[in-house]
């Protein structure tokens, strides 16, 4: 009964966050059900938990499962597997079952899935575990593709394309990441620092104002220092944007303008080491919408730059 009555509470919660979340994304149940579970993976609680780590842990299993089957694999009851059915934004246990069983099957088809999951073994060949990287790095990318406001992604280009100064903040391996995009924006004419340190950043932050961005990059969003500068970015009327996997972290709920990331862990790879191509490959596409909007100056911008460092490239060998 306490199992049941503790549910009800955080089932009811949780309903409605996914229902806000849906909104405020554009979801809908006919999109990806392991994208959606994956990013609220760390919000549920409880038996509501065990469900979700269930079918991310076998989702093939799970659409195959009837829901006595997944309630006893999950250590939970019936009623709690239709709780979160109905969480994730379905009627019942059959349509989530058939919004798994054809995810896995297009993943299956399009070879996405291939050792996904499994672990990385000291004796297992490089190629097998060439192929579980390449694998999980395309789902990844297909879930973020999944979860990506483009609504947003435009937001943020508009906004970048007005700014007069583009602050990036990020720390320990979001700060690589932050420096790539400040490098990338720096070739098109853009004004752009990235910033690591706590102090510098929260004392550039200070110094901005309306019209100027501050984008923060954290993988969990809850970095403290992440999370303070952009704060402060904000209290000076500075357009602040976020790129998280966690649409109800944080740094996420500070943040104007949110850009979601998913992720594949695998051995030796968890969450905020495997999530940096996908943070990449969604900057790319900031940076290549901040171009398209000043074009005629970014062109300009990258021939010069180009020009300037073109001495210091190896001359090509020339043939009689």
């Amino acid at each position: 009964m306490v199992e049941h009555e503790a549910d009800a509470v955080a089932g009811t919660a949780v309903v409605d966050a996914e229902r806000d979340l849906r909104a405020a994304a554009g979801l809908s149940p006919a999109d990806s059900v392991l994208v959606r579970v994956r990013s609220r993976l760390t919000e549920f609680t409880g038996a509501l938990q065990r469900v979700a780590e269930q079918v991310l842990a076998d989702p093939a299993a799970a659409a195959r499962a009837t829901i006595v089957e997944l309630a006893e694999r999950s250590g939970t009851s019936p009623a709690t597997v239709t709780r979160f059915c109905r969480a994730m934004g379905f009627e019942g246990y059959a349509d989530l079952r058939l919004g798994i069983a054809a995810e896995t099957g297009r993943a299956h088809t399009a070879g996405w899935t291939v050792d996904i999951g499994r672990e990385i073994q000291p004796t297992d060949p490089l190629e097998r575990v060439l192929g579980q990287i390449i694998a999980a790095d395309t789902q990844a990318m297909h879930d973020t593709a999944t979860l990506l406001d483009l609504t947003e992604v435009e937001r943020a280009a508009d906004a970048i394309a007005r700014a007069d100064r583009v602050n990036i903040f990020g720390a320990s391996g979001s700060a690589l990441v932050g420096e790539e995009m400040q490098f990338s924006l720096h070739r098109i004419g853009v004004a752009a620092w990235a910033w690591n340190d706590v102090h510098e950043g929260l004392a550039s932050a200070a110094l901005l104002r309306a019209g100027d961005v501050a984008l923060g990059i954290s993988h969990t969003g809850q970095t403290r220092e992440t999370i303070e500068t952009l704060a402060e970015a904000g209290s000076h009327g500075a357009t602040t944007v976020a790129l998280t996997g966690f649409p109800r972290s944080p740094l996420a709920e500070l943040a104007d303008i949110v850009l979601l990331t998913a992720s594949q862990a695998t051995t030796f790879r968890p969450d905020a080491l495997s999530a940096r191509h996908p943070q990449l490959v969604v900057l790319d596409l900031l940076y290549i919408a901040v171009a398209q909007r000043t074009h005629d100056r970014a062109h300009a911008a990258f021939q010069r730059t180009a020009r300037a460092v073109g001495g210091h490239k190896a001359a090509k060998e020339t043939r009689p």
